[in-house]
């Protein structure tokens, strides 16, 4: 699946470079922020970025708290939640919020490279649905 593009949140800056590196050979479209008032920011700007791999634990506004925002403000966006402090109570918030999926740092690139393809995927075939609702709904009110 080619030109996902792609949004990593994470405070810890070192991740941040390495993950969007390795990402990037995979030829994704990366863009990098460090806190969730970016994340939303970067999603508010660039309406074409689909999904959003975000750590849990980050200081200010934390991973469940700017995946609640994301999902009130970006419904289609998928999320993955990633953590180096898993819980199995972080991972089922997550999920009842909407996240996509939750992986554990480190992950494996090719399993984290998966789950990008199918967030992004999932996403577009709810955007093609939207879009035929839409024209079957402009066609019947034409007839």
């Amino acid at each position: 699946m080619n030109n996902i593009k792609l949004l990593l949140v994470d405070d810890e800056k070192a991740f941040l470079d390495t993950i969007t590196k390795r990402l990037e050979k995979r030829e994704l479209n990366v863009s990098a922020v460090y806190s969730g008032a970016d994340a939303l920011a970067a999603l508010e700007k660039d309406k074409t970025l689909e999904v959003v791999i975000l750590d849990v634990k980050m200081p200010g506004m934390d991973g469940i708290q700017t995946l609640t925002e994301i999902k009130k403000s970006f419904p289609l966006v998928e999320v993955i939640m990633l953590t180096g402090h898993a819980t199995v109570e972080s991972a089922i918030d997550g999920m009842k919020v909407g996240a996509f999926d939750y992986l554990m740092k480190p992950c494996d690139l090719d399993a984290l490279v998966k789950k990008v393809e199918g967030a992004a995927s999932k996403k577009r075939e709810h955007e093609a649905k939207i879009t035929e609702a839409r024209i079957k709904e402009i066609s019947e009110r034409m007839v």
